[in-house]
């Protein structure tokens, strides 16, 4: 992602606006339009698409911290690696006030005076969307007065937000029910994500009542099983109801506050735009051994990306032969060998060898030298050896690491996420249709692929505000707490079916498109491969032997990049295995070698909460800088470094045990 701009060019622009209004509101000029004439039809797409940025930056954020990406970025690599957490953390907060927020006052008014009853209910269902995503991620933030124009506005607490955001779902439904006045737009006009459908909006409602009243699973006097399955009931029924955000790659136009592609998948934006991110060995386990079967997953390849290897050129330079190496994971939490070798940021991308390539490595320790040399032999590649020192041949085509550090040079078998859209690829002309990452333009003119990316990360994917199967994970999860095996059951393998399902349906719509030309990864799954992994024991095959760790992590693998994993690994204090009596819910997820946190995370062992990341401190040069007063007066210790590990107001029993972290 391109270099931040700073939140202060945001403020002036928004403050901008507000302090014209009484100037606007004498000189409208229709071909000029302004927060007061912007049409609702026009204000909503970009609310639509705007939430997905905040979305995509936030999904990826807490996905890191969760385990399901590795990145050595400097801010990725402290969530996802030594947990030093990101010091900055302003984007999420940034993109979703600046960009969404201050629209949602003015959508709804509009909508108010026109009598477009479904346009107010969207701006209550983005107010619900956004506000409880800072929740999750901040705990603490101006609510009541934050879409007041008071530039210092006072903070809120959790439970206050939690149920604001409650509030105004609850109203969406009943909005979205009236029939709107003669004159005002129909929905369909500005809807962006499903075209007016008014049923899906309502499920969606619905749906995330559902989810939102999940989060109180610690809270034995809130959390309410029924309430919780009355609300699925009204959400949605099956992938024909999911509210997905489509991903476009059919712009080069880009974002005016930071400089991102504007049509596509919000997540790509942050996952996959550049060359950091990598799947963990978290992750890749549970795609390739779930429940240790040993059974590879057939999602595997749709997710895990891969380049291409033993690449034969003809005279032309062309590829004419090759190979697919598919990524493993980057270990993070178990031995995490190469990192503590090389340093937790120091998996390199490699780049392209146009000409045969020769690179030197010293390497003085006979142990590392021998199996140094011994994967040049099983790679086939040409070398030589002059006492510590052997040089090895990267053959033109070859994807290599261009250094002489030979601690880096089998960093090939991390694939990046990358995937690469018409607004970055720069002087490589790729078709709206070919979105691999290619290292060079070198690379490209060969045809030989840095990265297939993965399936939520391109441009091109959907990005997933509600879906079925997340409904059925939450349904077997709800059932599974009321001692209702079957019931539990049933809904878990509906769960996985139903992601199945989803995945498939847009890998054959990708093959019909002509994604597949350039991209294996982009076609079906095998049907036959579907049926015997949902046969395996790498899913659970009665009602008798599921357990809660089977439908969390299968749940987990579903969500993907997404901040739900984030949220439920809290309820279920990661991998402490203290709840509900459902033993540990996330084996092996754990604090790793390279682990660097202490100030941070200051408990001691996996039962204390503040073992764990919590939350995100809030921006420093926002809330901590420009209105540390009304932050410090709710939450005294927003400022200090163990912020991270403090729970929010779900994430604990009680609202006497949240009001004792909030003392001084």
């Amino acid at each position: 992602m391109k270099k931040l701009t700073y939140i202060i060019l945001g403020c002036v622009l928004v403050s901008g606006l507000t302090s014209c209004k009484k100037w606007l509101d004498v000189n409208s000029d229709p071909d000029n339009p302004n927060n007061t004439t912007v049409s609702v039809q026009n204000r909503l797409p970009w609310i639509e698409h705007f939430y997905q940025y905040t979305s995509g930056v936030t999904n990826f954020r807490s996905a890191a911290l969760a385990g399901v990406y590795y990145s050595n970025s400097a801010s990725g690599n402290a969530l996802s690696t030594t947990w030093t957490a990101h010091t900055g953390n302003t984007t999420p907060y940034q993109t979703w006030f600046v960009e969404v927020a201050s629209n949602l006052n003015d959508l709804y008014n509009k909508a108010q005076a026109q009598g477009a009853y479904h346009y107010m209910a969207a701006a209550d269902v983005f107010h619900a969307l956004g506000f409880m995503q800072m929740l999750d991620v901040y705990g603490e933030m101006p609510y009541s007065q934050a879409l007041a124009g008071n530039p210092s506005p006072t903070f809120d607490n959790g439970k206050a937000i939690y149920y604001g955001c409650m509030a105004k779902l609850n109203e969406a439904i009943s909005l979205f029910g009236k029939a709107q006045e003669p004159a005002a737009p129909s929905l369909s006009a500005g809807d962006l994500w499903s075209n007016g459908v008014l049923d899906k909006w309502i499920k969606l409602c619905w749906g995330l009542k559902a989810r939102y009243m999940l989060k109180l699973s610690k809270k034995a006097d809130l959390y309410n099983a029924d309430s919780i399955l009355y609300c699925l009931s009204k959400g949605p029924q099956s992938n024909a109801d999911n509210m997905l955000a489509p991903g476009f790659n059919n712009s080069t136009v880009t974002d005016y506050l930071l400089g991102d592609p504007v049509v596509t998948n919000g997540n790509f934006d942050y996952a996959a735009y550049g060359s950091n991110q990598r799947i963990s060995q978290y992750y890749y386990n549970l795609l390739t051994n779930m429940r240790g079967a040993g059974t590879v997953d057939p999602r595997m390849p749709k997710i895990v990306p891969a380049s291409m290897a033993n690449v034969q050129l003809d005279g032309n330079g062309r590829a004419t032969s090759y190979t697919w190496n598919r990524s493993i994971g980057v270990d993070i939490y178990g031995p995490a060998t190469r990192l503590v070798k090389g340093g937790a940021t120091s998996i390199v991308t490699p780049t392209y060898a146009a000409t045969n390539t020769n690179i030197k490595y010293t390497i003085a320790n006979a142990t590392d030298r021998a199996n140094f040399i011994d994967a040049q032999v099983q790679a086939g590649r040409t070398y030589t050896v002059n006492g510590n020192d052997v040089t090895v041949t990267y053959k033109a085509g070859s994807l290599f690491i261009n250094s002489t550090n030979y601690l880096y040079a089998g960093d090939t078998v991390y694939v990046n996420l990358r995937s690469t859209a018409l607004a970055t690829a720069g002087n490589i002309p790729q078709p709206e249709t070919d979105v691999n990452w290619y290292p060079t333009l070198a690379a490209y003119n060969a045809g030989v692929v840095g990265s297939t990316g993965s399936f939520q990360t391109r441009p091109v994917s959907d990005q997933e505000i509600l879906t079925y199967h997340e409904m059925c994970f939450i349904k077997a999860e709800v059932y599974l707490r009321k001692g209702d095996a079957t019931n539990a059951y049933t809904a878990y393998k509906a769960g996985i079916q139903a992601h199945l399902d989803m995945m498939q349906a847009k890998l054959t719509q990708w093959q019909g498109s002509g994604y597949t030309k350039t991209n294996p990864d982009m076609a079906p799954m095998n049907q036959a491969a579907i049926t015997a992994y949902l046969a395996s024991d790498a899913v659970s095959q009665s009602p008798g032997a599921l357990t809660m760790s089977d439908i969390m992590l299968q749940k987990y693998v579903a969500m993907g990049c997404s901040i739900e994993n984030w949220n439920d690994m809290r309820r279920f204090n990661f991998s402490a295995g203290n709840v509900g009596g459902f033993g540990v819910v996330y084996p092996g997820f754990d604090r790793g070698p390279l682990f660097a946190g202490q100030d941070l995370y200051t408990g001691t062992s996996k039962t204390d909460p503040r073992y764990w990341p919590r939350r995100f401190k809030l921006p420093t040069t926002l809330e901590l800088n420009y209105n540390s007063t009304n932050a410090l007066a709710l939450n005294p210790h927003a400022g200090d470094l163990n912020i991270w590990s403090m729970p929010v107001w779900w994430d604990t029993a009680t609202d006497a045990e949240y009001n004792d972290f909030l003392k001084k």
